[in-house]
Order: structure tokens, then C-alpha cells, then sequence
């Protein structure tokens, strides 16, 4: 891979001469060597190791966080349960999934260490990072309360992957709001009774002050994060898009609500 090199260093001699073109073969390196880099995270190999990864820090950390509270709350193995049924797993990998999630559960286990295996497999992708993230607050607020000890737990995974605890704090606010837009799509355009509008704009992580520009640019943000071929695309298994991408959904039915009391098409 040398084209980087050739039209930097060509540039390069044409602007300033041989100076110029020492300097843009040097840049032309730099850029041949990200591309190169690009397109080896970008192969089959990689991404089936990336997918194996998220599959088995995701449980993991779910049963870790699961464990948070001291024990493992029926509504939490219920959500569990149903992320096995959106997952379609089959009977060897649903055991993998209970196997893994037992480990994460058990007294000493340390998550420090699977979080920086998953960040080298996935070499640090912040959508990955955020759609695991995004897996764990789920969990975390399936009995629709979040204990001190769990919120503690979330806070140190979320540091190791990079969050801060105000940035997991937006998330918590817009996870709890995008529940209102999950369900049916039938009359109700699946909101939950009680919906408000402040709700559909703390789903969306925007302020009711927002203008429409940027409410625009922050659903097609979120809907961009949450694409089935771009998840895919960056290591996240086949299994997980439903559950990954059942937020869209609710993010959409968001949206709508807010274009419409707008009047915005």
C-alpha cells in the first residue's frame, strides 16, 4: 500500500520542493499505514473475533452486574431470559450465555481484566463500547430501579470503557426515557401511557429548547448508532442486532412525537 505516499509526496515536491516532498512521503506513510489498518479491523476474521468478544464480555458483565445488589432479582433473570427469545440463540449458545453469565455473577469475579481484552479485540470502537454500555444500563434498569451498589458497578465499568459518570448519567436519563416509546406499534405508536413530550426529548438527550436543526442532527446521530449494517459492520454479533436495534425504534417514536407537536415533516 504506497498511494498515500505517491500523491502526498507528489504534492509535496510540487508545493515546496524536496523539502516538500520528504515531508509528504512522511505523511503519506502515516496515512497508508491507517488504511491499512482501517481495512484489517474491517476483515471477516476480525469481526468474527470482534462478535465473540462482545458475546462473551456482554454476559459476562451482565451477570456481574446482575450480582451488583448482592443477588440476582427475578425481573433481572426475566429480562435475561428474554434477551435469549430476541436473540434467537440456539441450545449451545443460550448455555454459553447462562455459563458466562453465571462466571460474571460469581463472588471475586473481576471485570477489570475481560474490559481490556474486549477494548483490544475491538480496538477501542466508541459505538461498541457504548452499544455494550447500553446493554449493561438495560439490565441494570429491568426492575425499573437502580440500586446503590448497581449504579456503583455501572459507574466502574462505564470508567473502564472509557465513560465518564456524567456521560453514563446521560445515558441512565435517556435509556429510562426511550422505556416510554417501548411496545406496540399499534394506536398508541407504542408510547406508554403517561408519555410526556419531555420525556420524547430526554429519550432523544436533547433539551425542550432545542432548535430544529439540531434536533434533527441528534435523532439522525442516534439512528446512525443504532443501524443494523453499521453495527454489524463494527463486531457486533448477528444474534444482538434486534436487542441492539429495538432502541431505534423507540428513539423513532420519539422523534415523531416531538416532530409533530413541532409541526415539522
Amino acid at each position: 500500500m504506497f498511494y498515500g505516499k505517491l500523491v502526498a509526496g507528489l504534492i509535496g515536491l510540487l508545493v515546496a520542493g524536496p523539502v516538500g516532498l520528504i515531508l509528504g512521503l512522511l505523511l503519506g506513510h502515516a496515512f497508508d499505514r491507517g488504511l491499512l489498518k482501517t481495512l484489517h479491523y474491517g476483515s471477516p476474521e476480525q469481526i468474527a473475533r470482534t462478535q465473540k468478544s462482545f458475546f462473551d464480555t456482554c454476559f459476562l458483565l451482565l451477570g456481574h452486574v446482575a450480582k451488583a445488589d448482592g443477588r440476582v432479582s427475578e425481573k433481572e433473570v426475566a429480562h435475561t431470559e428474554a434477551l435469549f427469545r430476541q436473540m434467537g440463540l440456539d441450545a449451545h449458545q443460550r448455555q454459553e450465555a447462562i455459563s458466562l453469565f453465571k462466571r460474571g455473577s460469581a463472588a471475586g469475579f473481576d471485570p477489570e481484566p475481560v474490559v481490556a481484552e474486549f477494548l483490544r479485540a475491538c480496538h477501542g470502537q466508541r459505538r461498541l463500547r457504548q452499544t455494550l454500555l447500553l446493554f449493561l444500563i438495560s439490565l441494570a434498569l429491568a426492575d425499573h430501579a437502580l440500586e446503590p451498589a448497581e449504579r456503583a458497578v455501572l459507574g466502574r465499568l462505564a470508567g473502564l470503557l472509557g465513560y465518564s459518570d456524567a456521560q453514563l448519567e446521560q445515558l441512565l436519563n435517556m435509556t429510562r426515557a426511550q422505556e416510554h416509546f417501548h411496545g406496540d406499534r399499534g394506536a398508541s405508536g407504542g408510547v406508554q401511557p403517561g408519555t410526556s413530550l419531555k420525556d420524547a426529548y430526554a429519550a432523544l438527550g436533547v433539551s425542550e429548547k432545542v432548535d430544529d436543526r439540531a434536533l434533527k442532527r441528534a435523532y439522525r446521530k442516534l439512528m446512525s448508532e443504532h443501524h443494523p449494517d453499521k453495527l454489524i459492520a463494527r463486531g457486533v454479533p448477528e444474534d444482538m442486532l434486534k436487542v441492539a436495534t429495538e432502541r431505534a425504534q423507540e428513539i423513532q417514536v420519539a422523534y415523531d412525537m416531538i416532530r409533530k407537536s413541532r409541526g415539522l415533516k
